[in-house]
């Protein structure tokens, strides 16, 4: 642990300069090229083999030696931004307009290169191989976790285990915070069209307006909710978006289109859920005579700490930290494609601290979402003590 601590130190400087770099160059989802490449030369420099162009613009990072016990765990981090302009007035503020790291996802891969130079240079201290996981897209769907396990990464060598780490506005810097069991929920869109002749807004009898047709089903899906489903599965479903074609105060339009949301914690209901959104919508929109058109576009699953993975890990967090800086985190709503490696290997997916008195809490999602960058010697080094340690596992 020690070691650790000094190679964490050591790192830290250029880290720093990895994440502002990460920072001043973000890339949407499925358009991470440089990004890709930044990462592959630190990699090449220190000597990590490494694959390409995974699932996009994803890589695989491997270090050290094949075991008989065949002892393998994977780390992963995601590269892309999100289509924000940022307001920060710091010299690493984004030079791409209209494109942000608002989502922390630049401390999350300037962490896994951090963590990535401690493990290789204790490579004779690593009893098996660690995989290493740059991921493209995790912010919008099928989601580059799906992408890449649809091409191998869980294979060749398969860990048995998965550890990926968030940066946490809540969290103090320094501290850390853990769920066992479901922790985030799965994630669909849905899409309504709704159609139908138009018409002046001072002869509403002579048409059929769908304004009123659109207000009716925002209002009949929130049955779905709070009648349909069991109380106690985490649910959730938000109607986000209203848009007509054309349209005046005195227009009564002749398309509609509605998005939201529907979230959950359990994949039964989610089935069901789906059913009854289409039911609800179809039947609603047909008694009022309006033409409708749904669809329902699955994304995420629930995410799911494996408990026995997250109290290890837990456990030596609190040895590496303190037992005063590790947390116990409420389960969210939000989603996360690291939730598809959940279903396929034993996981853990923790939460870093990011605010301080020096630079206060700035909430993830938004232009002005920025980190106390003292998070990074946490995530490194953390995150490398995680993996040694999981590593020594019978």
């Amino acid at each position: 642990m020690k070691e650790i601590r000094e190679l964490s130190d050591e790192i830290y400087e250029k880290v720093v300069d990895f994440r502002r770099h990460l920072h001043q160059a973000p890339e949407l989802s499925f358009d991470e090229e440089n990004t890709s490449k930044y990462v592959c030369q630190q990699l090449e420099g220190w000597g990590i083999p490494f694959q390409r162009n995974i699932g996009g613009y994803g890589i695989a990072g491997l270090i050290g030696e094949e075991t008989s016990e065949g002892k393998v765990i994977a780390l992963r981090a995601d590269m892309d931004a999100l289509p924000i302009q940022e307001e920060n007035k710091v010299t690493y503020a984004s030079r791409i307009p209209g494109v942000m790291h608002a989502c922390g996802h630049d401390v999350h891969t300037a962490s896994l290169l951090g963590t990535a130079y401690i493990l290789q240079q204790m490579n004779d201290q690593i009893p098996g191989q660690v995989k290493l996981i740059f991921q493209p897209a995790e912010e919008r769907l099928p989601g580059g976790a799906s992408l890449m396990i649809k091409e191998g990464i869980l294979q060749n060598p398969a860990p048995r285990t998965i550890l990926g780490q968030h940066v946490h506005p809540p969290l103090k810097t320094g501290q850390v915070g853990f769920r066992s069991g479901k922790y985030m929920a799965s994630v669909d869109e849905i899409f309504i069209t709704l159609i139908g002749p138009g018409g002046h807004g001072a002869m509403a009898h002579l048409s059929v307006d769908i304004t009123l047709v659109a207000a009716h089903i925002i209002i009949a899906l929130q049955q779905v909710i709070s009648r349909r489903s069991d109380p106690l599965i985490p649910s959730v479903l938000t109607m986000g978006k209203i848009e007509t074609e054309g349209g005046a105060t005195n227009v009564i339009p002749s398309r509609i289109h509605l998005e939201g949301t529907f979230r959950t914690m359990d994949e039964k209901w989610r089935h069901e859920a789906h059913s009854l959104i289409k039911d609800m919508v179809w039947h609603t929109a047909r008694a009022m005579g309006a033409e409708v058109e749904v669809d329902i576009k699955k994304g995420y699953p629930y995410l799911f700490n494996d408990p026995d993975t997250t109290q290890r890990m837990k456990e030596a967090a609190i040895e590496y930290l303190g037992k005063e800086q590790v947390k116990e985190l409420p389960v969210r709503m939000t989603s996360e494609d690291f939730a598809y490696y959940s279903h396929e290997v034993d996981a853990c997916f923790y939460r870093i601290g990011i605010h301080s008195s020096r630079i206060g809490r700035r909430e993830l999602h938004t232009s002005t979402f920025d980190v106390d960058e003292e998070c990074l010697k946490t995530s490194v080094g953390l995150m490398a003590h995680l993996a040694i340690i999981e590593m020594g596992r019978r």
